[in-house]
């Protein structure tokens, strides 16, 4: 539902009423990931995807029935094999949408989380995916330091736990759902005797969103290929930085669409800036006074994917300088050289394609391989999919 922040804030300042349905769990060759959402509002409005087209008609009605009755639902989809033409996924996989109407008292905390992620504030919202029909869509919003409005519902355990693992996710930058089993979240006979709270004896599952900051790509080497890769990182999602230590090359003239262009020499920024575990680094300067103080520094920080560009031969060469500096083989295998996937580029926009592409292989697990012909599923399960159980 985050992802359609700036939308439904705006639904929200203009006072409609409006009802959101948002992937929960996936399975198989699922189109789109946990956190995927679709909102229609009371004159049937509808923005957002669950499934790229499979079943949105589906659940557009699902949006208009929620908002009729008041009720929150989970509905799966998949594919019926006894009717192709029945309403589910063709492309074979499965996903579990709850719906829930953003009506009265239940939309204060998503309310509150829509605007802050809309700002581009970093939080948590946390939702009963499954469970007790009188839990179902409830809402807890989590910040970074601890502090969060709302709560589930059960018992005050719950609250806890579930802020806990939100917490966990948002400090990993990731959306996916969390299993609680009853005694992870405070469940117990002596609660269900006492007659305050839920009882729920097989547990819930919570889906939790984060809203972080862009992942941030930096580009080193200020040269044309860094041009065509910066419009390509920033239709990825990223927030790209170009540096170079040479003023005539690192311009704004030259790079209008960077979020950020920085002259000084690449180890000495990369070392003020740090990294996360999201960061990608891209080396385009296949100079060795550059490269190699650049590698040793980046090749012992946190990094979701450090590549540098360059032929076999200078690979080999750069390979060989860094061992002189004391980069551990295992240091060594993090480096992906020559960059880019095998596509036969040869313009700086094909190469930019070829450096794109190899990063998303990466992140999602991809082999890269032609998809006609293979056995491989085409959408795999990954990080923005993870599920998590607190037993």
């Amino acid at each position: 539902m985050l992802d359609l922040a700036e939308e439904l804030a705006g639904w929200i300042e203009e006072g409609r009423e409006f009802a959101v349905a948002t992937v929960v769990a996936v399975g198989g060759s699922a189109p789109r990931g946990p956190g995927a959402a679709l909102a229609v509002d009371s004159e049937g409005t509808v923005i957002g995807s669950v499934s790229g087209g499979c079943v949105e008609g589906a659940v557009y009605d699902l949006c208009r029935e929620a908002l009729r009755s008041g009720q929150s639902v989970l509905e799966r989809f998949g594919y019926s094999d006894e009717d192709a033409f029945a309403v589910g996924l063709t492309c074979g996989g499965t996903i579990e949408v709850l719906i829930v109407p953003m009506t009265g008292r239940a939309r204060t905390v998503p309310a509150a989380a829509l605007s802050a992620a809309a700002r581009r504030e970093p939080l948590a919202l946390a939702r009963v995916a499954r469970g007790p029909a009188e839990l179902l869509g409830r809402a807890l919003l989590v910040r970074p330091d601890g502090t969060g409005e709302g709560g589930l519902g059960g018992h005050p355990d719950l609250d806890r736990v579930a802020a806990a693992e939100a917490r966990a996710l948002l400090e990993a930058g990731r959306t996916g759902a969390v299993d609680l089993s009853a005694s992870a979240a405070g469940w117990g006979s002596s609660r269900a005797e006492s007659g305050g709270g839920a009882h729920c004896p097989g547990g819930l599952t919570l889906l939790v969103e984060s809203n972080v900051p862009p992942p941030r790509m930096i580009v080193f080497g200020a040269v044309d290929f860094a041009a065509a890769l910066v419009r390509a990182g920033k239709f990825l999602g990223y927030h790209v930085t170009v540096c170079d230590a040479r003023p005539v090359f690192a311009t704004r003239g030259r790079f209008p669409e960077a979020d950020e262009v920085v002259v000084d020499w690449p180890h000495r920024y990369l070392r003020r800036a740090g990294t996360d575990a999201r960061t990608v680094l891209c080396v385009l300067t296949h100079d060795a006074k550059f490269d190699v103080p650049l590698l040793t520094a980046a090749l012992r920080m946190p990094a979701a994917f450090i590549g540098a560009m360059g032929s076999r031969r200078t690979h080999e060469d750069r390979a060989r300088r860094l061992r002189s500096e004391g980069v551990t083989e295992a240091e060594l295998a993090r480096l992906r050289s020559p960059i880019g996937l095998d596509l036969g580029a040869r313009t700086p926009e094909e190469t930019a394609l070829s450096i794109a592409a190899e990063i998303v292989a990466l992140r999602r697990g991809g082999t890269g391989a032609p998809l006609t012909g293979a056995k491989t599923p085409i959408h795999r399960d990954g990080r923005a999919g993870e599920r998590r159980a607190v037993a």
